[in-house]
């Protein structure tokens, strides 16, 4: 691979995880929201509550599917990095909640649990995704050097 064709393929792969990250921040938003009328749901808040939650939780599905779709995405590109080595990332570890999220919400307190532990592995997310960016921009610049 010549060395444009890997600086391509590197803005390629930091595209994509700028794709990434926008959209788990769209879910981590949106996880705050449903987390916060599910709690209020919790307190007795009622049919309005209650409506506002599910409205939300549905929401951040959306997001998390679109998340789901960047990630992958952002795995394919960061294949085409020469370096495979330095850049693998396995998606199925921390974005097995989007599987799981919806699963069987039998109670408010369930709800809220399962809240809590997907805000927790898209902030997990957020923060791998950031540090191969990183990597990324770092081995950039000393292909151009």
């Amino acid at each position: 691979m010549t060395r444009e064709e890997t600086l391509q393929e590197i803005r390629e792969a930091r595209n994509a995880g700028q794709r990434a990250l926008i959209s788990l921040r769209e879910a981590q938003r949106v996880l705050g929201s449903a987390g916060n009328w599910g709690l209020a749901d919790m307190l007795g808040g009622g049919f309005f509550i209650g409506m506002m939650k599910h409205s939300r939780l549905n929401e951040a599905n959306r997001k998390m599917e679109q998340a789901r779709y960047e990630l992958q995405n952002f795995q394919r590109e960061l294949r085409d990095v020469s370096d495979p080595g330095n850049f693998r990332v396995e998606i199925s570890d921390f974005l097995v909640f989007a599987d799981f999220f919806f699963d069987g919400l039998i109670a408010d307190w369930m709800v809220q649990s399962k809240i809590g532990e997907a805000k927790e592995q898209v902030r997990e997310a957020i923060e791998k995704i950031e540090r191969i960016l990183e990597d990324l921009n770092r081995w950039e610049r000393d292909s151009i050097r």
